[in-house]
C-alpha cells in the first residue's frame, strides 16, 4: 500500500510538506493505532504546543501523543509569552527552538506559523490557521482509506471553503482521491490553493471540481464532509453565513442523493442543526468519532517524523 520515504520534511505548515511521506506517515498512523510501534521513541523530547485560538482536539491529541511517545508537551497561550506583549515573532522563535525540540502552532495567520519556522531551528507543525489544517486532513484521509480500503472513492465536502476544506483539497491530489466542493456562491475555496490542488491531480489522477449546486456535488457520492458555517473569526458574519448555508445542510434527505454505503465525515466541534442534524451526526452513516480518535494516532505519526 505505501511508498518508501523520499526528501526530509523539516516543517508540516501544508499537507504538500508531505507529498514526499504521506504513505509513510499513513503507515505510521496505522501503526500507532494498531500499539506495534516503540512507545518510548520521543523519550526526553519536548514539544512547545502555542494557542491563539481555543482547542479541543488539537491540544488533547498533541499533549497525549507526546505523553505516549515519551515525551513532554508545553501548553502555552499568547498570555504566557512575550509575543503576547509585543515580542516579534521571529525572536520568539529563535529563543524557544533553543529550549524544544519541536514546535506545534495553532495561529490566527498562516503567515505567522510561516514565519516562526522560518526563524526556527526546530521542526514547526501548523495545528490550524486561517489557510490550513493539515494535521486535521492526514488522520481525515487515514480514515477515508481505513473504512474504504482505497483512495478510489468520491468525497464531497459540502459548505465553506475554508481551511479544512483546502487542506482536504490537497491532500485528495496527492493520494488520487476525486473530490467535489459544494458551497454557496461567494464562500469557495482560494483560487491558489485549488489551482495548486489540480496541479498535484493533474499526476495522481485525481478529479476535483468545485460547484453551487447541491444535486450535482452529491451524486453517487461515498463520503460526505462538513464543518460549521461560522469559523473561528467569523462571528462578526454570523447571521449572514447562517442565511447563505442554509440550503447546504447534511441531513437524511441529502444522504439519500449518494451511495447507499455513504460515510458521513465531520471535523468538529459540530452545531446539530445548522451544518448537521442530531439524526446523520449520530446516525449509522457518520464515523465522526472514529475520524475524531484518529488525530491522536495521526499526530503521533507527525511527530515521530518531525523529532523521531
Amino acid at each position: 500500500m505505501f511508498l518508501e520515504m523520499k526528501n526530509q520534511m523539516k516543517h508540516f505548515l501544508s499537507i504538500v510538506d508531505a507529498k514526499d511521506h504521506i504513505d509513510e506517515m499513513l503507515d505510521s498512523t496505522g501503526k500507532f493505532k494498531k500499539n506495534i510501534m516503540d512507545r518510548e521513541l520521543l523519550k526526553g523530547k519536548t514539544l512547545a504546543m502555542i494557542f491563539e485560538k481555543a482547542s479541543t482536539r488539537t491540544r488533547i491529541s498533541f499533549e497525549v501523543a507526546m505523553f505516549h511517545l515519551g515525551g513532554s508537551a508545553l501548553y502555552l497561550s499568547t498570555d504566557d509569552l512575550q509575543i503576547g506583549r509585543g515580542e516579534i515573532i521571529e525572536d520568539t522563535a529563535k529563543a524557544m527552538s533553543r529550549y524544544v525540540n519541536g514546535v506545534m502552532i495553532r495561529a490566527r495567520k498562516h503567515e505567522d506559523v510561516a514565519k516562526f519556522a522560518h526563524n526556527s531551528d526546530v521542526p514547526v507543525i501548523n495545528g490550524l490557521t486561517d489557510i490550513e489544517h493539515p494535521c486535521q486532513a492526514l488522520a481525515d484521509i487515514f480514515t477515508i482509506y481505513e473504512r474504504k480500503k482505497s483512495f478510489d472513492v468520491h468525497l464531497t465536502f459540502v459548505g465553506d471553503g475554508n481551511n479544512v476544506c483546502n487542506s482536504l483539497l490537497l491532500a485528495s491530489s496527492l493520494v488520487g482521491m476525486d473530490m467535489v466542493v459544494v458551497c454557496p456562491s461567494g464562500y469557495e475555496p482560494p483560487t491558489e490553493i485549488f489551482e495548486e490542488a489540480k496541479k498535484f491531480a493533474r499526476k495522481s489522477g485525481s478529479n476535483l471540481k468545485i460547484t453551487n449546486d447541491l444535486e450535482d456535488g452529491i451524486a453517487g457520492s461515498d463520503i460526505i464532509y462538513t464543518d460549521v458555517w461560522v469559523s473561528m473569526g467569523d462571528e462578526k458574519e454570523s447571521k449572514m453565513r447562517i442565511k447563505a448555508f442554509k440550503d447546504y445542510q447534511v441531513n437524511i434527505d441529502l444522504l439519500n442523493q449518494a451511495a447507499d454505503d455513504v460515510i458521513v465525515m465531520h471535523c468538529l466541534p459540530a452545531h446539530r442543526g445548522q451544518e448537521i442534524t442530531a439524526s446523520v451526526i449520530d446516525g449509522e452513516h457518520s464515523i465522526v468519532w472514529d475520524q475524531a480518535e484518529n488525530r491522536l494516532h495521526a499526530q503521533k505519526a507527525v511527530l515521530y517524523k518531525l523529532l523521531g
